[in-house]
């Protein structure tokens, strides 16, 4: 039997949610509903998405494999039904977009290629920067629309935001590292870890309440500006790291497997979003994508 858009919907939910009972929770549905499109759906692919041990679930290399044609499917699916809606009648006009460095890459590039294909006609320029001057661009009317991380807006008196996302804090640990298997991992046990540390202006602001959570000064071996450089250091056992779930992805470039755990205690969340100055009469090209954004946020609620 031919896998169904509901399984797919599913298992990009437990993905990217890195749990059944999340993944139900976020859904609305129950848990056995999830585990068993899972099982159909591995049954009918012939592979294992996931790895089942005591404290849930981890994807599979083929799994995630899988995921990015999941996704691209859905995406597929999404377009097919806009293809007649009131974003295809648009035939012109221009979209100035800002996004910050850290959201370009795992935000921002699904939803532009879905609004292009929605608006061909728009002619789109965009422009990464940190969040600070973005916002200066917005005010100063030279953006319609950032896409960026707003946990640190700082003029909310003068933006309207909107979130697309949340993600929280999750420790990235290498293959075999003993908290792997520890049931519940505290701040006090990454404390004693040697830490490689995000530096990307949209999460530099979250160190300091992370090295604050953490108590003690911690041991930061490493600081970077390249997630794939977290994910190789921390594969090969240089250290640990505390990044939004995000940027997570199991494998680094060279193959090497990377754990994602949960962590009791207070870490901060990152929140990624649609920005633009408040009270202005956004243009039409801007509209679209704005609506586009939420579709895609309402898509992966459901």
């Amino acid at each position: 039997m031919a896998f169904t858009l509901r399984q797919l919907q599913y298992f990009i939910a437990v993905a990217e949610q890195g749990s059944v009972t999340r993944a139900a929770q976020n859904l609305s549905i129950s848990q056995s509903s999830i585990t068993e499109a899972i099982k159909e759906l591995e049954g009918d692919l012939g592979v294992e998405l996931f790895e089942r041990h005591p404290r849930g679930l981890s994807i599979t290399h083929n799994g995630h494999q899988f995921l990015r044609h999941a996704t691209k499917i859905l995406a597929t699916v999404s377009d097919a039904r806009n293809a007649f809606s009131e974003t295809q009648e648009n035939t012109g006009g221009t979209l100035n977009i800002g996004v910050t460095s850290l959201v370009a890459g795992y935000v921002l590039s699904d939803l532009l290629a879905r609004y292009r294909r929605a608006c061909p006609g728009v002619e789109v320029s965009a422009i990464e920067d940190n969040g600070s001057y973005l916002e200066h661009l917005l005010i100063g009317g030279e953006l319609d629309v950032a896409v960026m991380v707003i946990s640190n807006l700082r003029d909310r008196m003068a933006l309207q935001a909107e979130i697309l996302e949340t993600s929280p804090y999750r420790l990235w640990l290498p293959m075999g590292h003993p908290l792997v298997s520890a049931d519940i991992i505290s701040v006090a046990d990454i404390a004693r870890e040697p830490l490689i540390m995000l530096t990307v202006d949209e999460i530099e602001e979250n160190t300091g309440k992370l090295l604050s959570a953490l108590g003690a000064r911690p041991h930061v071996a490493f600081r970077t500006r390249s997630v794939e450089a977290v994910r190789s250091l921390v594969a090969t056992g240089a250290g640990v790291a505390l990044l939004p779930d995000l940027v997570y992805r199991p494998w680094s470039l060279e193959g090497d497997r990377i754990e994602s755990r949960d962590v009791s205690g207070a870490l901060p969340v990152v929140q990624v979003g649609m920005v633009w100055r408040k009270g202005s009469s956004l243009p039409q090209a801007a509209r679209d994508f704005v609506g586009i954004a939420e579709a895609l946020r309402s898509g992966r609620g459901r």
